[in-house]
């Protein structure tokens, strides 16, 4: 392995016990040695690194498993500085589920992986959109492949379309082909890329399950990306086709109505997608299968809002904007 070693100590996030609520966030920006890389391993200079839910609920002590202390952060945007000769000054991105849960994450300075865990960037990304993509497109992705994959001939309902993993949800079930639908809890129209119509319905007024079955000629969703859970969760059981798939990856509610015998004689099925279960490693691979789509414009990073890049010592309001449901995509810079 070749090393460079001219790299200095830099800042990062450091939690190190559960915060009491989003106005208190516990969350220290402190100067900490750069990590050495093992054998097999690179260290990364960070760029750009998203913030997700899962990194504000984690400081809140609502994942179980997260280590204490720890550096945050899932995904990321860097350059490699040390490793093997060619792969240092590379521009990489990645993420994983092990990041900033049960080892050091990407917001701060210096993170040291697996040197299978990075891959080089989209040439046409920016390392901001490199560091946004992440944990949406990989939830996306690995919900939609659970489900058999979006086909041409699928209908595919999206339940909190206008989220980050729903647009990731939309981009990936239009360019595959399907009829999408989105639902959302007021009239918005669609902030995300589509690659093809996406018709918006509003749960608070209309009708879904009704819609979704008039426009499909009775025949229903075939697969319902439900982003939120228990909020959609009788919706989009009545907007379920025969043998329909129906995704979940969070919820507010943990107990719902359950209609079993409509499940069976629906021949449902359900799927849960928990992307902490996916390392680095796991999402390198998902990335290896997304970039291409990048590149050529099929696929299209979130837009980067300025407003909404922060620096670590401002890291309290970004995370608590995540959680508190901004729009935008926001992201630290260390």
């Amino acid at each position: 392995m070749n090393i460079q070693a001219s790299a200095k100590a830099g800042n990062a996030l450091r939690v190190s016990q559960k915060s009491p609520d989003l106005d208190n966030l516990l969350i220290d920006v402190v100067e900490v040695a750069v990590p050495r890389p093992g054998p097999g391993q690179v260290l990364v200079e960070i760029v750009a690194a998203g913030v997700n839910p899962s990194d504000v609920k984690a400081s809140l002590g609502h994942m179980p498993h997260a280590v204490w202390p720890r550096i945050p952060g899932r995904d990321f945007g860097g350059i490699v500085r040390e490793g093997p000769s060619q792969m240092i000054g590379m521009e990489v991105w990645g993420g994983g589920g092990e990041l900033g849960i049960s080892q050091d994450g990407s917001h701060g300075k210096w993170m040291v992986l697996d040197q299978k865990a990075v891959r080089a960037k989209p040439k046409n990304f920016s390392m901001e959109e490199a560091g946004s993509v992440g944990v949406p497109f990989i939830t996306a992705y690995e919900g939609l492949r659970e489900a058999g994959g979006a086909q041409p001939t699928d209908v595919v309902l999206v339940c909190g379309g206008n989220g980050k993993v729903g647009q990731a949800a939309i981009q990936l079930a239009t360019m595959a082909g399907a009829k999408v639908l989105a639902v959302e809890y007021n009239a918005q129209p669609l902030m995300g890329h589509a690659n093809g119509p996406v018709t918006m319905l509003n749960s608070a007024v209309d009708d879904v399950a009704a819609i979704v079955r008039d426009m499909t000629g009775g025949h229903g969703a075939d697969i319902v990306f439900n982003t939120v859970g228990s909020p959609y969760f009788e919706i989009a059981n009545k907007a379920m086709a025969k043998q329909a798939r129906q995704i979940f990856i969070s919820t507010f509610d943990r107990a719902v109505p359950f209609d079993i015998f409509n499940f069976f004689r629906g021949r449902h099925k359900y799927i849960g997608i928990d992307t902490l279960a996916l390392s680095s490693v796991d999402g390198a691979r998902i990335f290896d299968r997304l970039k291409l789509k990048f590149e050529e414009g099929l696929l299209k990073p979130f837009p980067i809002n300025p407003d909404c890049c922060y620096d670590l010592k401002d890291a309290a309001k970004a995370y608590a904007s995540v959680l508190r449901g901004t729009p935008e995509r926001v992201l630290l810079k260390p």
